[in-house]
């Protein structure tokens, strides 16, 4: 039997359930969802918001997609879970050849992971093991960029920026790793003599010590919504293969369109030695993700002392998930795309414009389906939670930035009402 909302379940959520980033202490509002359908979340009190979020930025196809419904339908008649080690299943090897075929040439190895920050945990393993199979165990450190973020787990973390990366209150039990400065060339700009000079001389300073460049190509997400030139994409790959050390792309959030290719590594036309997803893998369904990786990197740790990769979810490889991920990935290809994606970006650039001319706005930004509007002063959450509730749309701020991140099936008419209601907000910051 479903559970139904209920004034005593509100009472409980608020003095036990621990949401993600809040307190006991005079905590913030949350909204109860009773259902959710396309682009619309319907709350307990009746009313329904457009979804501006894709719920972090994973429901692609929006909500009770018919499609993906009806492969977990399936997929539970045979089989919901079974474990991936010494057994393996039609789900996974699909899912795995369908990354292999989607993603940049070269990444021919995929390790299934459970999320997003688990994957980055997995390309982090890769890295440090792929050097000391090599009998090269000084090469143990990690670069990474300023305002990058890669999630919440300890390796995640330590690579995550030490300031607006959210985790400063564990820097005295987190590896000390090494920060690049964070890309200043925008989008359609190349990078700077200078830029390029800074990164090099960590690289020739550090290169004996470094085991991998890790980054979030092209659009730095939750250390800044920060977009960068595709041009320094170019000068990683190659600092990093002159100097003997992995570039590990951090496309959890860029992948799967959103950023209006595929995967963000394709503005430049490259492939990194190791790419990790998730997020929109399922189209929000499950949790699930992948690492996927150069012949060479598998190669090399088969070869090594372990003899093998020493790492193994106990989910890893959900045939449920799998299977709405297959889905998904059909779902998101049999379409084009990339029209929507444009369509999104056109109606994000148009509703957003009018913020340009708000004196409390820095600057705002668009690149594929991702909105930002950015402030100089940060807003208070609480207040602007409830306002935009009350404005019919459901975006979560935070820090100075409002953005937005829309399923891909957002009309024009929702994708107008859901800008309006950002401008609203800041206009009365």
């Amino acid at each position: 039997m479903l559970a139904q909302w209920t004034p005593n379940l509100a009472d409980w959520d608020r003095n036990h359930v621990w949401h993600p980033y809040s307190s006991f202490e005079n905590p913030p509002p949350v909204f109860p969802v009773v259902s959710a359908n396309g682009v619309r979340l319907k709350l307990a009190d009746g009313r329904e918001i457009i979804d501006g979020m894709a719920s972090w930025w994973s429901a692609i196809h929006g909500y009770n997609h018919p499609v993906l419904n009806q492969a977990a339908t399936e997929q539970l008649q045979s089989m919901s879970h079974v474990m991936f080690g010494g057994l393996t299943h039609a789900p996974a090897v699909s899912l795995c050849q369908k990354l292999v075929d989607m993603t940049p040439d070269g990444l021919n190895r995929v390790f299934i992971a459970d999320s997003g920050s688990v994957a980055m945990e997995v390309a982090i393993k890769m890295s440090l093991q792929y050097w000391a199979s090599k009998g090269q165990p000084q090469k143990h450190r990690l670069m990474a960029l300023r305002n990058g973020y890669h999630g919440d787990t300890f390796g995640a973390m330590a690579v995550c920026d030490p300031v607006t990366g959210m985790h400063h209150l564990f820097s005295e039990i987190l590896p000390k790793h090494l920060f690049a400065p964070a890309p200043q060339a925008a989008f359609d700009e190349e990078p700077s003599a200078e830029d390029v000079a800074a990164l090099e001389q960590l690289f020739a300073e550090h290169h004996q010590e470094l085991a991998a460049l890790l980054v979030e190509p092209v659009v730095q997400g939750a250390g800044g919504m920060r977009f960068y030139s595709p041009g320094y994409l170019k000068v990683f790959r190659e600092l990093c293969d002159r100097y003997q050390v992995l570039l590990v792309f951090d496309e959890i959030a860029t992948g799967f369109g959103r950023s209006g290719k595929l995967f963000a590594a394709e503005h430049a036309n490259l492939c990194p030695d190791i790419l990790a997803v998730g997020k929109a893998l399922t189209g929000g369904y499950l949790s699930l993700a992948a690492t996927l990786c150069i012949d060479e990197v598998s190669d090399v740790i088969s070869r090594g002392e372990a003899g093998a990769f020493m790492h193994g979810p106990t989910f890893m490889g959900n045939p449920l998930a799998c299977a709405i991920a297959n889905a998904s990935i059909d779902v998101l290809l049999a379409q084009d795309w990339q029209s929507e994606i444009q369509r999104i970006e056109r109606g994000l650039n148009k509703g957003l414009a009018p913020a340009r001319e708000l004196d409390n706005v820095a600057d705002v930004r668009v690149l594929g389906a991702i909105g930002v509007i950015e402030l100089k002063e940060a807003l208070d959450l609480r207040t602007h939670q409830q306002r935009f509730v009350d404005n019919g749309v459901w975006v979560r701020p935070f820090g100075k930035l409002v953005y937005t991140m829309p399923p891909y099936i957002m009309s024009d008419e929702d994708l107008a009402t859901l800008t309006a209601a950002m401008i609203k907000s800041v206009q009365h910051q």
